[in-house]
């Protein structure tokens, strides 16, 4: 079978061994982010022909104003997870708290928690620029037959088991890791299957692009400034090119492919960051060094910050690896 032909739901199974429990319950939770990814899909490329667009009128936990595909999207996924019955609690970026789920016979005998962003750069939306969704699934730490504890979901990314995204854009692809490398998968919308069409990605040696919103330059640390100033220097490669959507899967997808560095630092409008650290650091950082780059709050690696809230805000830098450790020899000057 070629890889062109190859489905997501053969390649879940032709790799099932490779798990590191594979009892086939992470290969379920997979294939339900499948289906809730195809559901948002349909919806996110109705957009502009149904009342889904715009702001729902409320505020998710950090103050954000949601929008209606931001409230949308985490009811699938959300409903998708509980009905299926495979896993034991799910926190989202758009919820205070965690949710616990029981089994439908009131047990709590699942063994993973899921973390999500539902749908990433979705003030976006509206202009029609492309959105995702970012997971990330830990194996629980309580003992099994418990109901989940906070415990389970302030794990650090190194813990994670499987972690991926789905850019909803000009095709719409599911790019995920369980720790043996990074595959992509694009949706054939005739259809509705999932081929694989990206095997093993890998960011490349080097890269030109960095991807940083330089409105915000005044308020970004000393050393944020001295690199962008390095990049934009004409000296050997560069200067490197600037792009910026403000979607962190769209641009951390573009730069996995054509060589770049994302970076979302503190600023004094934001002193310990924006992007969330289990929603959307931890799981990018894990498809980043699984795809050879490197992911860094400036000073250290992501994925080994223990978290101490559900909501962390930390600084982030991820991408090709020796652009990161550039930008983190600036931030250490």
């Amino acid at each position: 079978m070629t890889e062109k032909n190859t489905t997501l739901g053969e390649f879940i199974i032709e790799n099932q061994t490779a798990f590191q429990y594979s009892s086939g319950e992470l290969s379920r939770i997979i294939n339900s982010i499948r289906l809730a990814a195809k559901v948002v899909n349909y919806k996110v490329n109705k957009a502009g022909l149904v009342d889904i667009v715009g702001a729902a009128g409320d505020q998710n936990i950090q103050g954000e104003d949601q929008q209606k595909l931001d409230v949308y999207a985490n009811e699938v996924f959300i409903q998708t997870l509980i009905n299926r019955e495979i896993v034991c609690g799910i926190a989202s970026e758009e919820n205070d708290d965690f949710i616990t789920v029981a089994g439908s016979d009131n047990s709590h005998n699942n063994k993973y928690v899921v973390l999500m962003d539902p749908l990433d750069g979705s003030s976006n939306i509206d202009v029609n620029v492309s959105v995702g969704t970012i997971f990330s699934v830990f194996r629980r730490v309580t003992p099994i037959g418990t109901p989940v504890t906070l415990e389970d979901f302030l794990q650090p990314g190194i813990n994670q088991v499987a972690a991926g995204y789905v850019i909803y854009g000009t095709s719409t692809m599911l790019v995920y890791t369980t720790g043996h490398g990074v595959n992509g998968f694009t949706l054939n919308p005739a259809i509705g299957t999932f081929y694989l069409s990206h095997p093993n990605m890998k960011f490349p040696e080097k890269g030109a692009i960095y991807s940083v919103n330089e409105g915000n330059y005044i308020h970004f640390p000393q050393g944020v400034k001295d690199y962008i100033k390095y990049c934009q220097l004409e000296e050997e490669d560069r200067p490197y090119t600037s792009r910026y959507i403000g979607s962190l899967v769209s641009d951390f997808h573009r730069n996995m492919i054509k060589g770049g560095i994302y970076i979302y630092p503190t600023s004094s409008k934001a002193p310990k960051g924006k992007l969330r650290l289990l929603y959307e650091c931890n799981p990018m950082a894990f498809i980043a060094e699984q795809a050879g780059g490197k992911a860094s709050d400036g000073f250290g690696r992501i994925m080994e910050i223990q978290p101490t809230e559900l909501h962390q805000r930390v600084p982030f830098f991820a991408g090709v690896k020796h652009m990161v450790e550039k930008a983190e020899a600036f931030m250490t000057k």
